[in-house]
């Protein structure tokens, strides 16, 4: 398995600059960079909009939008992408998808997107807790866990909306699956307590019946963590259980195209993974 050719994919990518305002670049010059580095195919999978515009994040309302505005721009993401899609057919696969997120009234928004723009596949994600961001910046992160009474209140509330979310979505890919730990100093030993650990558990034998994949997201090293989303010992039960674990590069301009890709394959094959990797179509 370890002499095998890598080839380069993402699951999880594409955020530009035209869609999204914590990005940088164009799509197409994101896609172009995808085929430079001679991706074999990738998923480009930008945020849904804000549900309402409470929920808009500062970086959009600052650029003028409202949720109405970013409804708009995400019609018009969907469109681009779409004659990328067509526009690059040769020289590499492109896969339409968006991200979801949790915050109340997600269900049946995201039924809504699904119908109306006839996406490839969609990543299923958390990045809210009780409405409240958790990877934006510290003040919300430590924010949502005074909501929640205390930090070990965050993690078990996240990986309950997270277990929600994989069973009214069913989404062909979970992103981040460990993303509440980026303000989290200690998070190795904190996902070792029973009551966080049987939520992970819980939530890795849904994805596993659900034959879903799981986004191994290097873009955690991007963002000053020393490891990708997912840490190890959990990476070790998703093996155990036989889940597909598929890199992304949750890319957010040309510069992060496949950054760390290739500390996280070593990490992968060290646990040992295939590197056969899985569509999520």
């Amino acid at each position: 398995m370890t002499d095998k050719p890598i080839t380069f994919v993402s699951v999880h990518g594409g955020h530009s600059a035209e869609f999204c305002s914590h990005a940088e670049d164009t799509l197409e010059e994101i896609i172009g960079a995808y085929v430079e580095l001679g991706f074999s195919w990738v998923g480009i999978t930008e945020h849904m909009p804000s549900i309402r515009d409470a929920l808009v994040p500062d970086e959009e309302r600052d650029a003028g939008l409202d949720a109405k505005a970013m409804y708009e721009r995400f019609s018009r993401y969907i469109t681009t992408c779409r004659d990328l899609q067509r526009k690059h057919a040769s020289t590499l696969e492109i896969l339409v998808g968006f991200e979801t997120d949790t915050c109340e009234g997600y269900e049946s928004f995201v039924e809504n997107l699904t119908n109306e723009f006839r996406p490839d596949y969609i990543v299923g994600s958390v990045h809210h807790v009780g409405d409240v961001s958790i990877d934006t910046s510290r003040k919300l992160y430590d924010q949502a866990a005074e909501n929640s009474g205390g930090i070990n209140g965050l993690y078990c509330e996240y990986f309950d909306q997270q277990y929600e979310m994989v069973r009214a979505l069913r989404p062909a890919v979970v992103g981040h699956f460990d993303l509440i730990r980026i303000f989290d100093p200690d998070y190795r030993a904190r996902i070792e307590r029973p009551d966080i650990w049987q939520r992970i558990e819980r939530n890795l034998v849904a994805i596993a019946e659900l034959d879903l994949i799981l986004d191994f997201n290097v873009r955690a090293m991007t963002k000053g963590q020393s490891e990708p989303y997912i840490t190890p010992s959990i990476l070790q039960r998703a093996l155990d259980l036989e889940i597909a674990v598929v890199p992304g590069d949750d890319s957010h301009g040309v510069r992060t195209v496949g950054h760390y890709y290739d500390e996280g394959i070593r990490m992968l094959r060290k646990i040992g993974f295939d590197i056969d990797w899985r569509k999520p179509v």
